[in-house]
């Protein structure tokens, strides 16, 4: 069955499959204490279900076997060394860097309808089927998933590696009412390397395979709702949409492949824009321009609150002039509390002439 499987998920567009059972007794001491620590900051959905999370058969009666899959983000297009592209582009303080899974279109979208066709394929083989699938859409614990079954092992930084890919793909789900061969685990391979735990700007990894989601850019970008700590805004640079240092600084992601799909293929005008342009953008803008993005789920204010912090960085670095400023300036006035008071921090971050 695995290798029909594999076929049909490959034919959809991902790149490995595995079957995981779900006994995930022995991750619940982690993911307790994960919460306990407060690791998880004010994602609270981390612990709406308890422990539903590492019992499948709980989140989804009736669930015998987790399908697992992983599919390739990396644009068509990405140069040979892009980890040094990557890394070069933050040393340009006054435009705005994207995490690279983001400059394409909304992956929940993309997996979530062909995890729903591998099922249908696996329905029409077997016959009447129980399913649900996701994609960083259920609370689900789709990394420990994911190491069970053969997709990799988790990282240091707590993503999944995989010898031939990397860390640079998507994680996606289908539980089933059918019991599967489960695919065999692998070995890890991170050794004594640490260069994620060094590479990270604000110190979230603070122990081997343990992240502080507080500090962690990503977290503070993306699902922080409020106004980031003043503390952490100078490590945050000119990231404004997620972080990808980590996995930067990852040997194994010399490996990592690109996606077969065009759907991942960056879209102009979200990364490396000026951040005074980006500033400028209307909410009505900001809607249009990240149709179909996993950006749009952010909103504006957030948005603006993130280029607001890179611009604060900017100023501090010398970089954007009166341009920048004036962008700020003009978000003083009429914005929600959040983006104005960022907008002042950033403002307050330009050097003072003597």
């Amino acid at each position: 069955m695995l290798a029909q499987l594999q076929l049909w998920g490959q034919a959809l567009g991902f790149s490995q499959i595995g079957v995981a059972g779900v006994d995930l007794a022995s991750a619940e001491p982690g993911l307790l204490a994960w919460l306990a620590n407060g690791f998880h900051g004010d994602m609270d959905y981390m612990q709406r279900h308890g422990l539903k999370r590492a019992r499948p058969a709980e989140l989804v009666p009736g669930t015998l076997s987790v399908i697992t899959a992983r599919m390739d983000y990396l644009p068509r297009n990405t140069p040979e060394g892009w980890q040094q592209v990557e890394f070069d582009r933050l040393n340009r303080p006054d435009t705005g860097t994207v995490s690279l899974y983001a400059r394409g279109r909304d992956y929940h979208k993309v997996m979530r309808s062909r995890l729903q066709q591998l099922a249908e394929k696996l329905a029409a083989h077997l016959g009447p089927l129980g399913h649900r699938a996701f994609t960083d859409s259920a609370p689900a614990l789709e990394a420990e998933l994911a190491t069970r079954s053969g997709q990799g092992w988790r990282g240091k930084h707590t993503l999944v590696l995989n010898r031939e890919a990397g860390s640079m793909f998507f994680l996606g789900e289908i539980y089933v009412d059918v019991a599967l061969q489960p695919t065999a685990p692998v070995e890890p391979h991170c050794g004594t390397c640490n260069a994620c735990m060094v590479a990270c700007p604000t110190q979230a990894i603070v122990a081997p395979y343990q992240l502080d989601a507080r500090r962690c850019i990503s977290y503070l970008t993306i699902e922080h709702v409020g106004a980031i700590a003043p503390e952490l805004r100078p490590l945050m640079g000119n990231r404004i949409y997620g972080c990808d240092d980590c996995q930067l600084a990852c040997p194994w992601n010399k490996f990592a492949q690109v996606s077969r799909l065009a759907d991942f293929d960056e879209r102009a005008g979200l990364n490396g824009q000026t951040l005074a342009a980006l500033l400028d953008w209307t909410e009505a803008e900001f809607l249009k321009r990240t149709e179909g993005s996993p950006i749009r789920r952010i909103g504006h204010a957030r948005w603006l609150r993130n280029v607001a912090v890179a611009a604060g960085n900017a100023l501090a670095a010398g970089q954007g002039g009166e341009g920048l400023r004036a962008a700020l300036e003009r978000r003083l006035s009429g914005q929600s509390e959040l983006v104005h008071e960022h907008a002042a921090w950033a403002l307050a971050q330009a050097p003072r002439s003597a």
